[in-house]
């Protein structure tokens, strides 16, 4: 009966997705529509969607599970996010906008060079092929153990479905349909997690200020590390990691900044940048809320927890412990996160390739909406053959090793852009390439060294001397 009720949510889930599709399809298939949403998506719509967009499968069973042995610390990196939110809204935006681009990285073509144009794209589609694939394949591996299997549904189906589905409503009208599909998965995620939150109150037999009282008097409860340097929870490291991380995988990053760039108008981007960034540090506190609240249950009903923070959430709801109700939020929750940042990674990738790499805009309309859905179904069928190879694989320190390239990816990214905004002059752009893909090498160098040298483990801060390198190396080769 389990299974029935949430298969019939996620068909219902992905009718509603299809329905928007349609209705906006019917009015818009074009190129223009497809890329940049006729820039006229409302601001408020859009940022209310790349709250449910920048988070993922990982994020909704991760910062729960984090609690038990980070404490509440990871929202000095919320806090750190404001500031680079910031910095995209009042330094890259106005960039964005005054040069009318479609994809970002053609701001590198005119400041930099060729070279750099299509390094940055090339980092670019690395990133987000494997990066959205792992996120995809773990929700679809969730999916899979707690729903699917049960009814004997193989892996490669269920994946496959996934992803066809996803096609069906994103390929005629790209950015346009995903501002508005990104809305309702936000506000589903948002909905799943206070009804989960709810639930978990009631297991403990707690009322609102109960709840309150217990996540403020618990262990867990400290947010600011300031005393310990050599932790990686330090406040300076978190604050300014996620200044820079935001501005690494959101503002130099084609597909959540598509969603921007959709907007009718600088100021209007501008509003949307700053509300979504303000949406993120109450939505991160209940997460990391409900990790104290499933401890305290845990401990009250003496209950063993998980060798992994990350299955705290997800077996504590498989074994029934809140009961149905809890079991379909958190499916809910799953699809709801994972497809909203897969989507529109599907958009944005088809977004780079068409403009960056194959270069469309010269084609008539009939000839590139032809190449773009040929794109789109090709990127597709990646995505759904990258997930069978980790699922053949099935070997975590695998994927844990894919996740560690795609976050080496970043920082070239954010050098190039860095440069371009911070220096008049130009650069060797025959250059470029090599320096990119230098840097992060020597960023894994000098991560093993001080690691064995000095026992200290580079966190996040990692993205931050990869650019720095990156910048150095232009700066020394620039004319």
């Amino acid at each position: 009966m389990n299974g029935f009720f949430i298969l019939s949510l996620i068909l219902l889930y992905f009718g509603l997705l299809y329905l928007i599709s349609y209705v906006i399809g019917k009015k818009h298939s074009g190129n223009v529509a497809f890329f940049t949403g006729n820039r006229k998506s409302p601001w408020y719509i859009v940022a209310i969607g790349m709250v449910g967009s920048s988070m993922s499968g990982i994020t909704f069973v991760s910062v729960p599970g984090m609690v038990g042995r980070f404490d509440m610390t990871y929202m000095q990196m919320v806090l750190g996010f404001l500031l680079g939110y910031a910095v995209i809204a009042f330094v890259l935006l106005p960039i964005y906008y005054r040069r009318q681009v479609v994809s970002i990285y053609s701001y590198l073509d005119a400041r930099i060079g060729k070279n750099a144009y299509k390094t940055g794209a090339g980092f670019f589609i690395l990133s987000r092929v494997t990066g959205a694939a792992v996120r995809l394949y773990i929700a679809v591996v969730i999916l899979q153990e707690y729903v699917f299997d049960a009814w004997k549904v193989p892996f490669v189906a269920t994946s496959a479905v996934f992803l066809l589905m996803m096609w069906l409503y994103t390929h005629k009208s790209g950015v346009r349909t995903i501002v508005w599909t990104d809305l309702l998965q936000t506000v589903l995620l948002l909905t799943v997690l206070l009804l989960i939150i709810w639930q978990v109150a009631k297991g403990l037999n707690s009322g609102f200020s109960e709840i309150i009282a217990s996540v403020a008097s618990s262990a867990h409860s400290k947010i600011f590390v300031f005393d310990d340097w050599h932790s990686r929870q330090n406040f300076f490291k978190q604050f300014v990691s996620g200044a820079f991380i935001t501005i690494a995988m959101t503002g130099v990053d084609q597909e959540m900044m598509q969603k921007s760039l959709s907007c009718k108008n600088l100021r209007d981007a501008q509003k949307n940048v700053c509300t979504s960034g303000l949406f993120f540090i109450p939505v991160n506190f209940l997460f990391l809320c409900l990790g104290i609240l499933l401890l305290n249950y845990a401990s009250i009903h003496q209950i063993t927890l998980p060798a992994m923070g990350d299955d705290l959430l997800p077996s504590m709801v498989s074994q029934g412990y809140f009961g149905l109700p809890v079991m379909l939020f958190f499916v809910i929750g799953i699809i709801a996160v994972t497809f909203a940042g897969a989507d529109s990674a599907l958009t944005g990738l088809t977004t780079s390739i068409c403009i960056d790499v194959l270069d469309i805009s010269g084609y008539d309309e009939k000839k590139a909406r032809k190449m773009r859905r040929y794109v789109h179904f090709l990127l597709s069928l990646l995505f759904i053959g990258i997930i069978w190879l980790f699922r053949a694989i099935n070997n975590t320190s695998v994927i844990d090793a894919l996740y560690m390239i795609v976050s080496y990816t970043y920082g070239p990214l954010l050098g190039l852009f860095a440069f371009g905004v911070l220096f008049k002059s130009r650069t060797n752009d025959r250059a470029v390439p090599y320096i990119c893909i230098l840097s992060p090498a020597l960023c894994f160098i000098i991560s093993r060294l001080l690691q064995s040298q000095l026992n200290y483990p580079l966190g996040y801060e990692l993205l931050i001397i990869n650019a720095g390198l990156v910048v150095a190396g232009l700066v020394v080769l620039k004319k």
